[in-house]
């Protein structure tokens, strides 16, 4: 891949007529006023033209017509990179109160500047929630057939627009062109599987039994007024559109804080949810710090309640330190540490397949990513011969819009320091690295932000490497006697977000999904050990350290949280 320099001094570019607007699909109509905007969304017929995805997860296989498309899309955005962007408070593009700008530049390659955005101060985030504020009423009123109207709307424009987002996110945080079109369409149905929950149940409106003649009483939900929702880069599409649909479903407005290493995805959203006929208001958009954005959304007392995904300090620090008059929702979620076992009974050829997709998708970079195995002694050669063979022919890093490359860089300097010191401390504990534990420096390569996937072997079930949370792509192993032992090993973290199995004995699988403590569990699964979910295939939520709620997104229980609950006793004369 020839890369592309940056010059000293780039052409300023405005996000005026918007830069992400090139697409392979019409645009959709300018918006109108509130109440057009819902009527003409509603209109839409959910089931008439609506587009299905055919590339997910588990199906990450794209067609010559598929790499066409966005090696076009790749094209546009590179005419785009460096183009000046603003936060979007009431619908309007503003810039940060003090001027201050932020530019991000690409972990693929670090010569190239994705974007400026404003640095938001405190004072930017209130004038957000101000004006989220003054939305939320009329938002809320509005009848939810109205609502999901516009959120479909939004979701088709998702799809429409997918590959111009993959496309972005190629250069913004490093996601291959594979994953990065499943991310856009998991994010569109996570909006329609949102709005067919909240229709399935009639708007949450249930009438209970009658007290007496002439009286009925009912359950309904009711919008909280206005969620801070709080979003990491790694899905900067799927994560923050899930939460923030969620809310807008339910009828609460939103203030969001998109990463600062993805600000061009967040507005991608934006840009959606603004064209599908979104109020002015229900949805604004401030990047900025955590110490000054995050921390006015945290104390505001006219934010009404918090979704979060990130890391496990800072949801729990979200979750101690929100409500401080009276108690208002965290839905956290908070990473993972997810183990896997192997049982002498595995198909070994799948354990090995399942174990390295799981482990180095994104490289590694997801909350659900596989990150320790428990393989039965009697096995674990043979298991480990297959996994560094997947491994060598199978996993590929490179330059993230390039059609061979399985996974692109980690994120950041950060990122290779982690993954740096997780090699060195395996090595200085005793430790073998089985495969990988070099940084990449090939040709171009050597601009961003690569290693190697990499497998240790050797430490003692007590290292920090097999507690500690890392989001590299880095696995350890680890032999066990017996399922039992695999099974308390697995068990013996503060997470329990996602974890698998390995075993043709029906038994052992069972013993596994009584036993295991994690919200997301798969038993056999080539595509990913720990790895896949999808809005309507299974749910996706963590246990103890790695979830808030109990209750997991992609779910039949999930959008309720964003509502609460009120009783009505009426009485009729």
């Amino acid at each position: 891949m020839a890369a592309r320099t940056k010059k000293s001094a780039p052409k300023k570019k405005t996000t005026t007529k918007s830069a992400i607007k090139r697409t392979t699909a019409k645009r959709a109509a300018p918006k109108r006023a509130a109440s057009k905007g819902a009527a003409k969304a509603s209109t839409h017929k959910k089931t008439a033209t609506r587009a299905t995805p055919r590339i997910t997860y588990s199906t990450l296989t794209l067609t010559e017509s598929d790499h066409e498309v966005y090696d076009a899309a790749v094209g546009h955005f590179r005419e785009e990179l460096g183009a000046h962007y603003k936060n979007v408070i009431n619908g309007v593009l503003v810039d940060a109160g003090d001027g201050a700008q932020q530019a991000h530049n690409s972990p693929a390659d670090t010569r190239l500047t994705v974007s400026y955005f404003p640095k938001a101060t405190r004072e930017d985030a209130v004038e957000a929630i101000r004006a989220a504020r003054l939305a939320a009423n009329e938002w809320g009123r509005t009848s939810y057939k109205e609502r999901i109207a516009i959120m479909r709307r939004a979701a088709d424009l998702m799809y429409e627009r997918g590959w111009q987002a993959a496309a972005l996110m190629a250069f913004e945080v490093g996601k291959s062109r594979a994953e990065g079109i499943a991310e856009v369409y998991e994010a569109a149905e996570l909006v329609r599987y949102n709005c067919d929950a909240i229709e399935r149940a009639n708007g949450f409106v249930y009438d209970l039994t009658s007290p007496g003649k002439n009286q009925r009483t009912q359950s309904v939900l009711l919008p909280y007024g206005v969620f801070g929702v709080i979003a990491p880069w790694n899905f900067p599409i799927a994560l923050l559109t899930g939460m923030s649909s969620c809310a807008l479903i339910g009828g609460n407005t939103v203030v969001a804080k998109p990463a600062s290493e993805s600000p061009v995805s967040a507005y991608f959203i934006w840009q959606c949810l603004r064209d599908a006929g979104l109020p002015d208001g229900a949805f604004n958009l401030v990047h900025g710090p955590a110490s000054q954005v995050g921390e006015e959304i945290r104390t505001s007392e006219y934010i009404d309640g918090i979704a979060f995904t990130g890391s496990y300090d800072v949801g729990m620090h979200l979750y101690r330190n929100f409500g401080i008059k009276y108690p208002k929702p965290v839905i956290a979620e908070m990473g993972g540490k997810n183990p896997v076992i192997i049982t002498e009974n595995a198909d070994l050829d799948a354990a090995a397949e399942g174990v390295a997709r799981g482990a180095f998708g994104f490289s590694g970079q997801k909350c659900s990513a596989t990150s320790r195995v428990y393989v039965d002694k009697r096995v674990k050669g043979d298991f480990l011969d297959r996994l560094v063979d997947f491994t060598t022919n199978r996993i590929t890093v490179g330059f993230p819009t390039e059609r061979g490359s399985f996974t692109g860089p980690v994120m950041n300097e950060g990122a290779v320091k982690t993954w740096q010191q997780a090699v060195d401390d395996a090595i200085a504990a005793g430790g073998r690295i089985v495969y990988g534990g070099n940084r990449i420096l090939d040709g171009e390569l050597k601009y961003g932000y690569y290693v190697q996937p990499t497998i240790a072997d050797g430490l003692t079930p007590d290292n920090r490497l097999f507690k500690d949370e890392l989001f590299v792509p880095f696995i350890v192993v680890q032999q066990v006697e017996s399922l039992e032992e695999g099974m308390q090993l697995a068990n013996d973290v503060q997470f329990g977000l996602t974890a698998g199995i390995y075993s043709k004995d029906d038994r052992e699988v069972q013993y596994f999904y009584d036993n295991i403590q994690a919200g997301v569990t798969y038993s056999n699964r080539r595509q990913g050990a720990t790895t896949g979910a999808w809005p309507q295939n299974n749910t996706f939520g963590g246990w103890k350290g790695s979830g808030s709620t109990g209750h997991n997104a992609f779910g039949p229980h999930y959008l309720q949280h964003f509502m609460r609950e009120q009783s009505r006793w009426i009485v009729q004369e």
